[in-house]
């Protein structure tokens, strides 16, 4: 006879090893040690750098340099990207001066009659300027006169907008140097693609033109006797 308190200790020592059995074991891990530069500006800064080289003096072939010319001059939306050019830097110029005082002038001149039997014109009868001087007919008004403004930033308005112009500007002007850049690469491949073409369909008029003289001369050997037809037809 098991006494009632051996079966639960039994099993609960079995479910216990069961469970250190499936335990999973922790993974090592190491932490690679990359050492890795402050600052990645600088290499490119140098003068020897070809962003600091102008299209025109990258290419020394003419007719590259021609073509490419050829696009840019010739591109719609390059010569829309310069009216846009001129317009924000008219729109810069415009906001600096606001900043300064607005003086104008005006002058005005006219010249009224009325009629005799109207209202207007029985007042100017009636009416005794000085002793034998009548009323003027007709009746001339001069004005003339200046006007001056100026607006204070005092909530940086101005100054507000002055700055998101520049910043247009700048936009627009990049804008114009990535369209240029992506003209000159997209030129510059094909042409250079076009060369290479050109390169393979000589050598293949090459290849195919030595293999038309090795095939006379096979032709020419299987005459005398010193091959046979199977080379001749190979070449073929």
């Amino acid at each position: 006879m098991t006494k009632p308190g051996l079966i639960p200790t039994a099993v609960a020592m079995a479910v216990l090893c069961l469970v250190q059995s499936c335990a999973i074991p922790a993974v090592s891990k190491r932490t690679p040690e990359v050492q890795l530069p402050e600052t990645f500006t600088g290499a490119t800064q140098s003068a020897d750098s070809s962003a600091t080289l102008d299209w025109m003096s990258f290419f020394d072939d003419p007719a590259l340099a021609a073509l490419v010319d050829t696009a840019i001059s010739n591109n719609k939306e390059m010569n829309i990207l310069l009216q846009r050019i001129a317009m924000a830097a008219n729109e810069v110029q415009a906001r600096k001066g606001e900043y300064l005082p607005f003086v104008g002038a005006g002058a005005a001149a006219e010249t009224e009659k009325v009629g005799r039997f109207t209202r207007n014109g029985a007042v100017e009868e009636s009416l005794e300027i000085r002793e034998h001087e009548e009323f003027p007919e007709p009746l001339a008004n001069l004005q003339a006169g200046l006007q001056a403004s100026w607006e204070l930033d005092v909530w940086h308005k101005l100054r507000n907008a002055t700055q998101v112009a520049t910043m247009d500007y700048m936009a627009t002007v990049e804008g114009r140097n990535f369209l240029v850049t992506n003209l000159v690469a997209e030129v510059a491949n094909s042409y250079y693609e076009l060369m290479a073409l050109d390169n393979q369909l000589s050598n293949l008029d090459e290849n195919i033109r030595i293999q038309q003289d090795a095939l006379a001369v096979t032709r020419e050997l299987l005459n005398f006797g010193r091959t046979t037809s199977l080379a001749v037809n190979r070449f073929e």
